[in-house]
């Protein structure tokens, strides 16, 4: 189904630090873009990332917080000035619309391209045919959702004996059994199933945004092959995480290890840490695969076998 890989453009809480950028993270998917979050310059990490701004791409904001949501504006004129065309697709919560529309009229700008929005709900968000996001309420102080990346199924394993045994000649129609669509030899219609071994499951990628943890959320993640999870504080402040309604390294461990993930991916961080070794190292202490994001860091997501 193609490569699939994250790309870490801003990873600080609340404010920018020398090192990192605002909340942002770009899931990079056979040349399409799907930017999680828009923290203020957003578009200049794009830039150092290699990521252009004329290609497919889908925009999902968790919440109406500044330091989630202040680098839309930016990037969209940054788009018009560099001569985008297509349909950019905005996925957010209640009041994201307005505040694009708001801005855009005071700023006396109106991008060039179609900006299509969709308010966002439980459940599904976006059928994109080969994989779907999904949408699950976060507990924050506002509003806010965690999103998860699902691929569908993958055709399995394709058996040139078994077709060329069943009559089907080479080309074309080995290229549409191999991706799962069944076709006609003769007066005999010959299915995918007949050619190719069991369906391979797709990949599952969660990104929390602000969250504490929830049973919820445990289950939304669940089998996650990569959770992506705030990680604002540290054990001497979990009584602030819970005021706050953040988490801290210790609980997104938690969350991994009871969603059964296979990695976690600690961001969002207070910027009191100018080194979150400990934070990774009280996360390891519940769960041992874990690394901690860093800007314009990226993160391949292998098939599953």
């Amino acid at each position: 189904m193609g490569d699939l890989k994250l790309v870490f453009l801003g990873t600080s809480s609340a404010v920018p630090t020398k090192d990192r950028g605002l909340s942002s993270i770009a899931v990079l998917r056979k040349g399409e873009v799907l930017l999680f979050d828009a923290g203020e310059g957003v578009q200049r990490a794009m830039m150092k990332a290699g990521i252009g701004f004329g290609g497919r791409m889908r925009v999902f904001i968790t919440h109406m917080h500044g330091d989630h949501c202040l680098g839309l504006i930016g990037m969209l004129q940054t788009m018009g000035l560099l001569g985008r065309e297509k349909l950019l697709e905005l996925y957010g919560p209640r009041g994201l619309l307005e505040f694009v529309e708001s801005n855009v009229k005071m700023l006396h700008y109106c991008p060039p391209f179609p900006i299509s929005f969709k308010e966002v709900r439980e459940g599904v968000v976006l059928d994109a045919g080969e994989y779907v996001v999904k949408a699950h309420p976060a507990l924050h102080s506002i509003p806010s959702f965690s999103y998860v990346l699902e691929e569908k199924e993958r055709p399995g394993v394709f058996y040139p004996d078994k077709a060329v045994a069943l009559g089907v000649p080479r080309g074309r129609l080995w290229h549409e059994l191999q991706h799962g669509r069944p076709v006609r030899v003769g007066d005999r219609v010959i299915r995918p199933e007949q050619v190719t071994g069991p369906k391979r499951p797709g990949r599952k990628i969660g990104i929390s945004g602000d969250t504490r943890p929830t049973e919820g959320l445990v289950e939304f993640f669940r089998g996650c092959d990569v959770l992506v999870f705030e990680s604002t504080y540290d054990d001497s402040l979990a009584d602030r995480a819970v005021e706050n309604l953040h988490s801290t390294a210790r609980e997104a461990a938690e969350v991994a290890r009871e969603s059964g993930v296979g990695k976690l991916v600690l961001y969002h961080f207070s910027p009191r840490y100018r080194d979150v070794g400990l934070l990774v190292e009280q996360a390891r202490e519940v769960f041992p695969n874990v690394v901690a994001a860093e800007d314009l860091m990226t993160l391949e997501v292998p098939l599953r076998s």
